[in-house]
């Protein structure tokens, strides 16, 4: 098969027929009727149903298709990569970056950029899912992603790590800390329990279809809980920190958005979070990349001394 019968492909399960796709392709309905019935000669599968109602995609096209899509997107990045280096112009250096929710890994991320003096380079930094960061370091699209580990999530996670060929390095350990609002009546507290936080509302990173405890970026999200909002964003949930009577849990570590109104509490648990980098056992990281990775270390431990001091 070609990368043009994957893009093909790709573009029928996306428009829900052949002869949408093939008007947006510029292309005729038998092109593509021919590529998929290459592809299912090829792979021995059967990629789609038909029906006087359209064409829907078989459970096997669903895990074919998930592979054409990886397939296409590295060809693309490779395309994207390489493009221009012989031509005698100026490579643009790139740095791609998939993180859970944390602002070390923004405010890090954000000093390199500025330091940054070249003529052309490409940045990129994704805050997102679990299970997003190390699809992102496993197919490559990112040099390095930024996630913890617990003693409840490491078999999972590890596991997950494992399969995709991935390492883990840790970056620091924490003792989890509660966040609320200053105006909280836990805010004062030199040290909380689970028990305290029972009457409360509790925020978490969704996770979307990876919505498994063991992908949750919070400890303890096992743990049965009345009132749960789940958001997306580091901008949503400090909001909503600020304003209201809930709480989440993290590392300690408060964002510069949260210095104002947000207290940060010690929660009485021996469970430490372990927050760390990945990356690809078969990539070897760029110059740029080590010097992200210098960067985060410095932010670490400049937070570490501040959370030290207090």
């Amino acid at each position: 098969m070609t990368l043009q019968q994957l893009r093909y492909l790709i573009a029928i399960a996306s428009h829900g027929s052949i002869s949408a796709a093939a008007h947006t392709l510029y292309v005729s309905q038998s092109s593509l009727s021919v590529a998929v019935r290459d592809i299912e000669r090829e792979t021995g599968v059967t990629i789609f149903e038909r029906s006087n109602r359209g064409i829907t995609l078989t459970s096997d096209g669903v895990e074919l298709l998930g592979y054409a899509r990886q397939v296409v997107e590295q060809a693309d990045l490779m395309a994207q990569r390489y493009s221009g280096r012989g031509d005698g112009g100026n490579q643009a250096q790139r740095l791609a970056i998939t993180s859970q929710h944390y602002a070390f890994v923004v405010e890090a991320f954000l000093e390199l950029a500025e330091e940054y003096e070249e003529d052309a380079y490409n940045f990129s930094l994704r805050e997102t899912r679990t299970a997003e960061v190390i699809e992102d370091v496993r197919d490559f699209r990112s040099d390095l992603g930024v996630l913890y580990l617990s003693s409840f999530n490491e078999s999972v996670i590890g596991h997950a790590l494992d399969d995709a060929n991935l390492s883990f390095s840790l970056l620091f350990s924490a003792q989890p800390h509660i966040f609320v609002s200053a105006s909280h009546p836990l805010a004062e507290r030199t040290e909380v329990t689970l028990d305290d936080l029972a009457a409360w509302p509790r925020y978490a990173f969704e996770q979307g279809n990876a919505n498994s405890f063991f992908y949750a970026e919070e400890p303890f999200a096992e743990l049965p809980h009345g009132k749960r909002i789940a958001v997306s964003d580091r901008g949503t949930l400090s909001n909503l920190l600020a304003h209201h009577d809930g709480y989440t849990i993290s590392t300690g570590m408060l964002s510069s958005e949260m210095h104002t109104g947000i207290a940060s509490v010690p929660l009485a648990t021996k469970e430490l979070m372990r927050v760390g980098y990945i990356v690809h056992n078969e990539r070897q990281l760029s110059d740029l990349a080590q010097r992200y990775i210098e960067k985060l270390s410095l932010f670490v431990e400049g937070y570490q001394i501040g959370l030290a001091g207090l």
